[in-house]
């Protein structure tokens, strides 16, 4: 009874305190309304910032094996990548496709965030504009991933509301043109690139220089759909949700010409160019953070944020790993690095032999092989002979006997017992065939690939930052879109400035400037930087090229539509013949990985990204894409 009484009076004490109304009007610690948010820059910064935290990357540090999907290397590990490839794009064993994107959770986001910009009362009018300009250029670019993935889709600009009638019919919109997407981007990015601050070392949020970049680069690729879609008739659908009109190509490449010209012209961005190793200077564009002149835009990490990623920890040479057996992942291909010209412009093979495989050619040090070449090769690529972090990174796949058979491991680093000697039989970083990071293609990846000593450790990782912009390419779309304007001289120009940093110091003339010259420079420019498959999508090449055929490895590797359906490996033997001429000298042999056993595939369907049967279901006006 006693227990009944107090509580009784507990209650009522606690009853009569809420008839305060001061009590409901206690202001909460850890929710912030609408209008609190839109009322203070700093908050809606915060707000900015998780969108930019979203943008869509097809590659990025986290999923960097899709690189290995194609014919630019060889996933070391993941075999999957090297088999059954016919272009669903479906991480293998899962289910999931890699280049299909639809996220109207996000658009609607994006839209919200540029009408509450708008209607704040409190911001200043300066900061109401960058703010939704800011938006403006989101949302252009996620429409911008779109495009490119599947195609015209619906252009929605505004936030739409469910009015809770059971029918919701009302929300649902058809796919735009393809042309109509494009147009919405190019003309969002003229508007906005104004209001944008010219501020080029701003290289995480919007800028003038990213507007017009950006410009310059959708309206290349509507320019190169345009025109090369007309050779794949197939791939188009009748109201012109997929295919642009070939008689748009001009105006379209106008457009990226004079886009690309306009931020050459600022004077804001220049090539980068602080060391005197062309190889190093080409590495170090990825790496440097401090006053970098040709980065326009990144996706950046920074430790003391806890925002890091693995690249340098699953991609650090396996002879120098910093974290037991982790590294070594992701090997640049035998296919990709032949196409790295000579200092001369000519185009050949790597000189392994003479003749037939086993008369080799002989050279002091493995990394002979690779001198008087492009010097973006060893910039992008690790060959056997180069250093890192300032150790050599042992790429060797055995030994070459006297009687010219080969003698190799198992394990990485392996003695093995010659005419009563041991000797060391394999290279620390291998190759072995299918062991798991060793240099199986013969390579390792410099490009992305951090110095910093604990970067490949588990506790620590990798800031290096994910470059989506940077000014050689804007050097690049300019280049292109003149040339496809018959302005070849301005091409060769543009084109000049990239090759001589690379020390290709023999200008191309205007009439070397040719549709193959042009595939080329962006191969080997900008390859790792998610423009590969792009490229050939646009160019229509990617079937022309992953045809499906047991192609051999091109002997012309600056021809843009040579197969390259197989990845191939350069594995570096030691000469071990005591008392011979050429003991402790270097031979190469080109190999096929038993572990590549199909032939990439790449059907017409696959030109644009399948709209999964959930989204046609829900939205029934949406036309499914071509030959699928």
């Amino acid at each position: 009874m006693k227990k009944t009484i107090l509580s009784l009076i507990t209650v009522l004490f606690f009853t009569a305190g809420c008839n305060d109304e001061k009590f409901l009007d206690v202001k909460s610690t850890n929710i912030l309304l609408l209008n609190e948010v839109y009322s203070d820059p700093r908050l809606v910064l915060s707000v900015v910032t998780d969108l930019y935290n979203r943008i869509p990357d097809l590659v990025e540090p986290a999923n960097f094996g899709i690189y290995a999907s194609f014919d630019e290397a060889f996933a070391s590990g993941d075999y999957g990548r090297h088999q059954n490839r016919e272009y669903d794009y479906v991480f293998p064993g899962t289910g999931t496709p890699e280049t299909t994107y639809w996220d109207y959770g996000y658009i609607r986001e994006i839209n919200l965030f540029i009408e509450r910009v708008n209607a704040a009362t409190v911001l200043t009018p300066a900061d109401k504009a960058l703010f939704a300009a800011e938006g403006r250029y989101l949302r252009a670019n996620v429409y911008f991933e779109l495009v490119k993935r599947v195609g015209g889709v619906p252009l929605i600009t505004e936030s739409l509301a469910y009015d809770y009638s059971g029918d919701a019919s009302y929300l649902r919109k058809p796919r735009a043109k393809e042309s109509e997407v494009y147009d919405f981007v190019i003309s969002e990015l003229e508007a906005i690139k104004a209001i944008l601050p010219k501020t080029p070392v701003e290289k995480s949020r919007a800028t003038y220089g990213l507007a017009v970049a950006t410009k310059a680069r959708a309206a290349l690729y509507a320019g190169s759909i345009a025109k090369y879609g007309a050779t794949t008739p197939t791939v188009s659908l009748p109201n012109g949700e997929i295919g642009i009109p070939a008689a748009r190509a001009t105006e379209y490449y106008q457009t990226a010409l004079a886009a690309a010209q306009e931020l050459i012209s600022s004077g804001q961005y220049s090539l980068y160019q602080k060391s005197a190793d062309l190889s190093t200077n080409f590495a170090n564009i990825f790496l440097d953070k401090g006053n970098n002149t040709e980065v326009i835009f990144v996706e950046d990490y920074k430790l003391r944020s806890a925002k890091i990623h693995g690249f340098a920890l699953d991609n650090q040479p396996r002879a120098i790993t910093e974290e037991g057996e982790r590294g070594g992942r992701l090997n640049p291909s035998l296919n990709l690095v032949q196409s790295f010209e000579k200092l001369d412009n000519t185009f050949a093979p790597l000189a392994i032999n003479t003749g037939t495989a086993t008369n080799y050619i002989y050279y002091e040090k493995p990394e002979d092989l690779f001198a008087g070449r492009d010097a973006r090769l060893r910039g992008t690529v690790l060959v056997p002979g180069a250093t890192f972090k300032d150790r050599p990174i042992d790429i060797w796949a055995g030994l070459l006997l006297s009687n010219g058979s080969t003698l190799s491991g198992d394990q990485l680093g392996q003695l093995k017992t010659v005419n009563g000697a041991s000797v060391q039989a394999v290279g620390l970083s291998g190759p072995i065939e299918g062991y798991d990071g060793s240099a199986q293609s013969g390579f390792y990846m410099r490009k992305y690939n951090d110095p910093v000593p604990g970067s490949g450790q588990i506790g620590t990782q990798s800031e290096v930052w994910n470059v989506r912009y940077r000014y050689a390419e804007v050097l690049l779309n300019a280049a292109e879109a003149a040339f496809e304007l018959g302005q070849t001289a301005i091409a060769a120009t543009l084109m000049n400035q990239v090759r001589s940093r690379a020390g290709l110091i023999v200008p191309l003339t205007a009439g070397q400037i040719t549709f193959d010259r042009i595939v080329h420079e962006r191969k080997v420019e900008l390859s790792f930087e998610n423009h590969l498959l792009w490229d050939m999508k646009r160019w229509r090449l990617a079937h022309v090229v992953w045809d499906g055929s047991s192609s051999d490895l091109t002997t012309q590797p600056g021809k843009a539509t040579e197969p390259s359906t197989r990845v191939y490996s350069l594995w570096p033997y030691k000469v071990y013949n005591p008392g011979g001429a050429n003991d402790g000298k270097w031979v190469f042999r080109k190999v096929l990985s038993s572990r590549v056993t199909q032939s990439h595939l790449f059907r017409l369907g696959n030109y644009y990204s399948r709209i999964s049967d959930a989204i046609i279901n829900n939205n029934p006006l949406i036309t499914r894409n071509p030959n699928q």
